[in-house]
């Protein structure tokens, strides 16, 4: 994290673009000392630090932040993370220019590099179609990278926050349907980028986490898609989660609970016809 706040610091034109930079501790056993007193001595940026009462895992965490501050364009960046290229904030200013008219940009994803080999982190690109549109410069998508990118305000007061029933995982996807449905557009942008300081051979997620993103897919596509797609993410999510976990049993039997009473449990809002024929012109998946 304290790296994170260096780097903020020194971007171009921080002091007078940045509003308010919130840093949320998340009921971290860190020690975050060394954090606080450079807020503290970087007087010229506007950080502000904020101590939980418990981890409020992912999409809590950030409703929190964004309950916090006023300004009209969000910022999320995880704290394993810096900005790459100095000047990414008057580059997102104009992003957020562009645009279909009847599409206006809610969101702007960034681009994601490995921190320690400046390779392209798959995991976190905005789209499932990656060799045709790796080295695209800017598209339109359908969802983005969670711990990486802006999102206007104004797009949040109208369709709501972050899922906060999902503690992890997933939570793009869900906010993603909403400010489509709700008439938004969602870009990658591959000139602002981020360094992510996470080891390019990747770890697999704990059983538990690894359920979490099962059942959470598969309430984003019951909530919000034909109920055949529901099915199809259910059933090939639950196929990963065996693989990933290393045919974890008691996870699967589990979730497979969970997924069966999402039905009974979750109000279905189906999106609508225009919504629909933009996820087909950005080719967006939607089988899971």
């Amino acid at each position: 994290m304290l790296a994170l706040a260096k780097n903020i610091a020194q971007l171009d034109q921080a002091s007078d673009l940045l509003e308010e930079v919130i840093v949320v501790n998340n009921c971290s056993t860190a020690d975050y000392a060394e954090v606080e007193q450079f807020m503290k001595e970087a007087n010229h940026i506007p950080f502000c630090y904020f101590l939980a009462e418990e981890n409020l895992g992912v999409s809590r965490g950030r409703n929190f932040a964004i309950r916090q501050g006023r300004a009209a364009i969000l910022i999320m960046i995880d704290d394993d993370a810096e900005m790459l290229n100095r000047d990414c904030l008057l580059l997102l200013l104009k992003e957020f220019d562009r645009g279909r008219p009847q599409w206006p940009r809610a969101v702007v994803s960034f681009k994601v590099l490995y921190a320690s080999t400046r390779t392209l982190q798959l995991s976190a690109f905005p789209h499932k179609h990656i060799a045709e549109r790796r080295d695209l410069e800017a598209f339109e998508t359908y969802y983005f990278a969670g711990g990486a990118h802006a999102i206007l305000r104004t797009s949040l007061d109208r369709v709501g926050l972050y899922p906060e029933d999902f503690f992890y995982g997933m939570e793009e996807y869900d906010l993603s349907y909403r400010l489509l449905d709700a008439g938004y557009s969602i870009s990658y942008c591959a000139d602002i980028m981020m360094l992510h300081k996470e080891s390019p051979l990747g770890r697999a997620p704990a059983s538990d986490k690894l359920q979490m993103m099962w059942v959470n897919k598969s309430k984003v596509a019951w909530r919000y898609l034909p109920v055949r797609y529901f099915v199809s993410t259910a059933l090939m999510w639950s196929l990963a989660f065996l693989r990933t976990s290393r045919l974890h049993l008691p996870g699967f039997i589990a979730g497979w609970r969970k997924i069966c009473t999402i039905p009974l449990q979750e109000t279905r809002r189906p999106i609508g016809k225009a919504t629909r024929a933009y996820l087909s012109s950005v080719e967006a998946r939607l089988w899971y």
